[in-house]
């Protein structure tokens, strides 16, 4: 009896900085990259769409506005808004 292979090689080229950073990556969460981009197809087929999603991460400028903004808030220094015209005359005060 012969055996068939039901595998294929797909060859896809990508900037080498990419590709050294994902192999950290697959390597520090312990899944083979082919695994990952077997996954990533799976799902292609049952779904027929592709989702993009990204973590938001702030960057540490942000955070500092943010946390600047927390305090004035929690001090008082801003006024709520109760309307469209009480902001306006807000922001242009």
């Amino acid at each position: 009896m012969a055996t068939t292979n039901t595998k294929t090689l797909i060859t896809v080229k990508t900037d080498k900085s990419l590709k050294k950073a994902v192999d950290k990556i697959t390597e520090e969460i312990g899944i083979p990259l082919g695994t990952l981009i077997n996954s990533f197809l799976r799902q292609l087929v049952r779904d027929q769409r592709v989702d993009f999603s990204i973590e938001y991460r702030p960057t540490e400028y942000l955070k500092r506005q943010i946390a600047q903004v927390e305090k004035e808030f929690a001090e008082g220094n801003y006024k709520e808004a109760h309307s469209l015209e009480e902001l306006k005359e807000q922001l242009l005060s």
